[in-house]
């Protein structure tokens, strides 16, 4: 390495001197170059120009400087040439001294440069030697690259294979901590939950492992099976025991199934490993819970019963049957008892949501109270004991017993299915005997509403239930209501007692009854309904209507008319909406009869006037008034007979009014239509006098001042 290194320093100094002289020459050789380039471009006698280029090189020549300065002085350029050439000849001659002057050095240069020759050979060699060493270097590395990617494809499949191995091994061994949690810890512990799902991780392992016929799976295949069959047994004893705690007396039977969610892999565990003890469990759990429900419903369903009102309608509590029809020995209904028939009252709160999901009745407690309720609070009560414990039963089915769709639905009725059909049996038996429609149809909207509350919670356990209940229910609502319209149909108004201008005891049934099913049809109308409420309407107005034909004269007739119109329309109006079918039916029918009833009130006292208007105003459209012109002694009758008397007939009106209608809001408003009415009339009487066929008529004089006369009715407006 020393070698080398005074090897370099050597070349370096050779090279500076060799590189000086080198200089010095290049200098000296570059001056001649110059001067012998300048005088062979002014040599105009040489050979090497073409004749047809001199002309070029003439006029490039005379561009040159040192021809201009010649040219401008006037020098003999033949002159001038022979000085240049002695010039050169001078210079030439020292040239020459120069290099016999300096042939030392350029001896001495040529021995540096040869030496430097050497010391570069040298060097070269050397770096071949290198170039040769980094090629065998490269390869090396090149083979060692290769070493190294093949080492780390061996370190990458060893590891691959020690995770399998590791995983292998560690699914294959059996700790001892998992057999003696597994022996000897009671299944409730959170130590033996952990090891029964790694026991079960194991037994899966073990038999993907026999599938692929690896010859370890023998070494731990019987250890396996035996904490099987022993974690099966203890599983097995501690389901069997808390289903039957169920059976126990006044055993609240959710808490041990809450428990028994808490251990739902349990069942996944037998469901997986052992199906027969799945399936005993599973149908043990069946048979007790579906004897549970059936015993706890009948049961209750029996003493619910017993707190029912003891009076219920019957086949001769329709509509349309008279309060005269049953006076024998064995009658039952009073006028009283038979309206609440038709009569929702507070039975309709039943559909509040306070009350459709409040707390079920307590038979026992009812009965000591000596309480007794219609038979919708109780069906209330029965269905909503069985909403509640069927979403619950169904929620449990499907979470511990892990099943979905049509086998959870056919789980809950294997369970339920005895209870239903009692229910539905019980319910049928009932249904046939009962003529109670506002309880029909009730419970009608009660499981109309309790539908929807399982479809809200997702639980389609009870549908096929619910639609049974409404196929009982439905056709014998209809049932009745058209019993109530056959009965009206078939009324005969003479066999009704005294007649009576006050609202009939079966408008007032109609009135309560039609109120009711509207009121409660709201929230989840039925078309069917409304056409049998149309049907009744009809048949009631046509039984108003004939009633009315009883009474002698049409002034109680119409009073009778109003009296029912006013009654039945008060009546759906506090219930049903102002824009349903029935309160507009009863509007217009009332606004008729009443304009009529006026009409009628009016012609005894004020007949002669109202004619007499009426015909001249005929007359007046037709251009013919001339044709009362000679009744002077008419209108002066009618002029001096409405001012001497309306006072004392207006206050008779009145009176007789208010005794004729029992609202006396309708009273008021029929004598304020009345009196507006004759108002009317009078300035229409003062308007015909007003033609010019009667302005000389004296009795003109006579007329009240119509602004007066209104004034003065105003007084006679009753105040109610």
């Amino acid at each position: 390495m020393m070698a080398e290194e005074a090897a370099a320093a050597e070349v370096n100094s050779a090279g500076s001197s060799t590189q000086l002289a080198l200089d010095q020459l290049q200098d000296e050789k570059t001056d001649g170059d110059m001067a012998n380039l300048n005088l062979g471009e002014l040599d105009l006698t040489t050979d090497e120009y073409i004749l047809d280029e001199v002309d070029i090189h003439i006029q490039a020549n005379l561009e040159d400087d040192l021809v201009k300065e010649a040219l401008k002085t006037g020098v003999d350029l033949r002159q001038y040439s022979k000085q240049v050439e002695a010039e050169l000849q001078r210079i030439e001659q020292a040239s020459i001294k120069d290099y016999i002057k300096e042939s030392q050095n350029i001896a001495l240069l040529h021995n540096q440069i040869t030496a430097c020759d050497s010391i570069l050979e040298r060097m070269e060699g050397m770096l071949s030697g290198f170039q040769s060493d980094l090629s065998s270097i490269s390869s090396e590395i090149q083979t060692l690259q290769q070493q190294s990617v093949s080492m780390n494809v061996r370190l990458k499949n060893r590891q691959a294979v020690r995770s399998h191995l590791s995983q292998l091994v560690d699914e294959l061994v059996v700790p001892g901590a998992m057999i003696s949690t597994i022996l000897e810890s009671p299944v409730t512990e959170q130590e033996f939950l952990e090891q029964l799902h790694e026991l079960n991780n194991k037994i899966n392992f073990a038999k993907e492992l026999s599938f692929r016929e690896t010859l370890a799976c023998s070494d731990i295949q019987d250890i396996v099976d035996r904490l099987k069959l022993k974690a099966v047994s203890k599983i097995r004893e501690f389901i069997l025991q808390k289903i039957y705690s169920f059976r126990k007396p006044m055993t609240n039977y959710q808490i041990p199934q809450n428990t028994l969610l808490k251990y739902r892999f349990f069942y996944q565990f037998l469901l997986a490993n052992e199906r027969t003890v799945a399936k005993e469990i599973r149908d043990e759990y069946v048979d007790t819970m579906s004897k549970i429900y059936f015993s706890y419903f009948k049961s209750y369903s029996g003493r619910l019963l017993k707190v029912q009102y003891e009076e219920v309608a019957d086949k001769d509590d329709l509509m349309g049957v008279e309060d005269t029809a049953k006076k024998g020995f064995f009658s039952k209904p009073s006028l009283k008892s038979r309206n609440t028939i038709f009569t929702v009252g507070q039975r309709g709160a039943i559909l509040s949501p306070g009350e459709l999901e409040g707390p079920i009745l307590v038979p026992h407690t009812a009965q000591r109270g000596d309480s007794r309720y219609p038979y919708e609070t109780l069906f209330r009560s029965q269905h909503y004991a069985l909403l509640d414990n069927g979403c619950r039963e169904f929620l449990f089915l499907s979470d511990f017993f892990m099943v979905t769709g049509n086998s959870a639905l056919d789980l809950f009725n294997s369970i339920m299915g005895k209870t239903l059909s009692s229910f539905l049996k019980s319910m049928s038996t009932y249904v046939s005997d009962c003529y109670d429609s506002i309880a029909v149809f009730l419970c009608i909207h009660i499981i109309l509403r309790f539908r929807a509350i399982t479809a809200k919670r997702s639980i389609p356990a009870l549908d096929k239930y619910w639609e049974a209940v409404l196929e009982l229910l439905w056709p014998r609502f209809e049932l009745i209501l058209e019993m109530n319209i056959h009965s009206i149909r078939n009324t005969d108004p003479q066999k009704l007692g005294v007649l009576d201008t006050r609202p009939h005891y079966i408008t007032r049934r109609y009135a309560e009854f039609s109120s009711a099913i509207v009121s409660i049809n709201q929230t989840f109308p039925n078309e069917r309904t409304h056409t049998l409420l149309g049907q009744l309407q009809v048949e009631v107005e046509n039984f108003v209507l004939k009633m009315a034909a009883e009474f002698p004269s049409r002034r109680d007739q119409l009073i009778f008319l109003i009296n029912n119109y006013d009654m039945m329309l008060g009546v759906l109006m506090e219930r049903a909406a102002d824009d349903s079918k029935e309160v507009e039916g009863f509007q217009q029918l009332l606004l008729a009869r009443t304009q009529e009833f006026i009409e009628e009130i009016l012609s005894p006292p004020f007949g002669g006037m109202i004619s007499f208007v009426k015909e001249a105003e005929g007359l007046m459209e037709k251009g013919q008034l001339d044709r009362l012109k000679n009744e002077e002694a008419r209108i002066t009758q009618l002029v001096r007979g409405f001012s001497s008397s309306w006072k004392q007939s207006v206050e008779s009106m009145s009176q007789d009014v208010m005794r004729s209608f029992t609202n006396f809001k309708n009273g008021t408003s029929i004598i304020q239509g009345a009196l507006t009415q004759l108002i009317q009339y009078y300035h229409g009487f003062h308007k015909v006098l007003n033609q010019s066929t009667f302005r000389s008529l004296a009795a003109r004089s006579e007329l009240i001042n119509l602004h007066h006369l209104m004034v003065e009715v105003k007084k006679h407006k009753p105040n109610f």
